[in-house]
Order: structure tokens, then sequence, then C-alpha cells
């Protein structure tokens, strides 16, 4: 059975009447999906009979097909703006979907010109930033707002207002093949190789892996596969670069006494997941606008993230693991 029939026996649906179409436009990335978390949810309560399909990047488009937010994933092959037959192919996918309404989660400049790619007359309601769609989001303060609070906002200039926490219990991982120990923290130390002022220096990590160890608590370093070098610099931590699906990170956050890294996709989901959690920040990003969001979280920043040392951030760590 599948997840659409699966909704619609529990939702007492009859498969044979008419349901709205609605599209879900989230390109990503990592934090941004995760900060997207509550919209989703609202999104899938204002519309409990309707396929809901989500519109996002090859790379989270296998996780998206298991939220249970969605029907259905469309992948954006995201065509240069000069690649007219890639264009009129994302035409065709957009104008198929016979969608009633649309929700510009992404409201960048690319997801607002999809907009524009409707035919005229096939044009869902869409709720985002493009010109001339007719539910737009008019909040002069929109830019200035966190990337989770600006969404609702918009969701509720649409006409949704049943917002609840963000919801991670149903992203699973199989944590059994890395033979965890029982108490460890987190570790990121990196971020997107494009932004590398986003990274506090990884003698710092392992200064502040050496302290954790000293309070019992074994360091385990996630990233991608790219960051290895910065697993290896951090001596007598479990290095799982490279590793971990979606579903794990949520598992060991759960698992985890606390987590430490760079402003970079994982934090949000660790945090989002329930660890106590510290993000640091530089002046290459503004937290009052991205900053994870969990139960407990904690910021720190600096205009240079070289300039933070370890002692201010094992001061900030919750009192259980630094007792």
């Amino acid at each position: 059975m599948t997840r659409l029939a699966r909704h619609e026996q529990k939702a007492g649906i009859d498969s044979g009447v008419s349901r709205e179409n609605i599209l879900v436009v989230k390109l990503g990335a990592l934090g941004n999906i995760i900060l997207s978390l509550s919209a989703f949810a609202a999104i899938r309560r204002f519309h409990p009979n309707a396929r809901i399909a989500v519109l996002t990047s090859p790379a989270y488009a296998d996780w998206l097909r298991s939220f249970p937010y969605f029907d259905s994933v469309l992948v954006d092959p995201r065509p240069a703006w000069w690649d007219l037959a890639g264009l009129a192919r994302l035409r065709r996918m957009l104008a198929d979907g016979h969608f009633g309404r649309a929700y510009d989660l992404q409201t960048s400049s690319r997801s607002s010109r999809y907009f524009h790619l409707f035919p005229p007359k096939r044009r869902p309601d869409w709720s985002g930033i493009a010109f001339g769609c007719a539910l737009p989001d008019r909040n002069p303060r929109r830019n200035r707002m966190h990337d989770a609070d600006r969404q609702e906002e918009q969701l509720r200039q649409a006409g949704l207002t049943d917002f609840r926490p963000p919801d991670l219990s149903w992203c699973r991982g199989d944590l059994s093949r890395f033979d965890l120990p029982r108490d460890y923290a987190l570790l990121a130390p990196g971020s997107s190789p494009t932004r590398l002022a986003k990274r506090w220096p990884v003698r710092n990590f392992a200064e502040l892996a050496r302290a954790l160890t000293e309070r019992g608590l074994t360091p385990v370093v996630l990233g991608s596969s790219f960051e290895r070098e910065l697993a290896a610099a951090i001596p007598g931590a479990i290095d799982l670069t490279g590793q971990t699906s979606f579903g794990d990170l949520a598992d060991m956050a759960r698992g985890a006494q606390l987590a430490v890294g760079n402003d970079t996709g994982p934090m949000h989901l660790i945090a989002t997941a329930g660890c106590p959690s510290v993000t640091l920040f530089s002046d290459d990003s503004d937290p009052s606008l991205c900053a994870p969001r969990g139960r407990w979280t904690r910021v720190l920043r600096r205009p240079n993230l070289a300039d933070l040392p370890p002692e201010d951030v094992l001061a900030v760590l919750p009192d259980r693991v630094t007792a």
C-alpha cells in the first residue's frame, strides 16, 4: 500500500473523490529544510485530503520521500536560464501536476521564477514573493525575520493557522553498525567548503574533545566524507564522517549528551531532534535569521571564530555534563 493510500485509509477518504493538488517548493539546503518542518506539517493539516508534492533538489529527494507530509517528490533539475530545452521540461513537469495551490517556502529568485513557468491559465494560487502571485507575503520585515518565523508568517497570510513545534520522531536510522559508547558528544567541525569563515579552527575542536574526554564523554565527529581530514585532527574521537544518513543523525542526537558544531546543516537536525546543542557563528552568517532551534540550544558568536577560545564553549555547556 502506498503512503498516499495509507493516508487515505487513515483519513477515511474515498479514493474516487477528486482531491486538490498542492505543490510545496523547498530546494534546500539541509538547515533550511529542517527549519521548514513546522511549515510542512501546517500545510498537511490545512490540506488533509490533498495530494501534496514537494519540489526539491536531487540531494534531498530520497530523504523527503520518507517525510510524512508529502505524497510525492519532484526533483528540480535546476536548468540554466539559457537552457531552453531544460526549462521546457521543467515547465511540463510543473504544469502536469495540475496544482491548485503552491507554497514557495524557498522564496529565492530561482523559485519565484518557477511561478512564471506555469502557463498563465494554469498558474496555481501561489504563496510567496513572485511578482503577480495570488497569495503574496506582504510583510515588510520578512528579510529580517528568522527563517522559521518568516515561513509561519507567510503561511498565516495564506490562511493557515495551526502551527506546532517541529517533529522529527518519524526520522529514524540504524546505529547498530556503529557500536557507540553509552556517553558520547557530537562534534560538527565542518561547513560548506565555499564558506570556510564559518569554521571554528579544528585545533579548538581538538582541545574541546580532550576536555570532554576528561569528563567521561567520547567525542563523535560528524560531517561529509570531504571533512575526514578535520576528524583526523581530533585525537581520540570516533570518526563517522561520510557514514551517516539523516536518520542516523537524528538517532545519534537522541542518544548524545550534547553537540557542538559550526553553523552547518547537521546542527539543525541534531538540535531539532532534541540534543542539547551549542552552535558557533562568525559574522559570515546571522543567527537571528538562521540559528538552529530545539529544546536546549545556545549560540556563541564572534566576528572571527578564531577568537573564540574553547574555554568559552565549555562554559556554556549544560551543567549535567560540565559538573
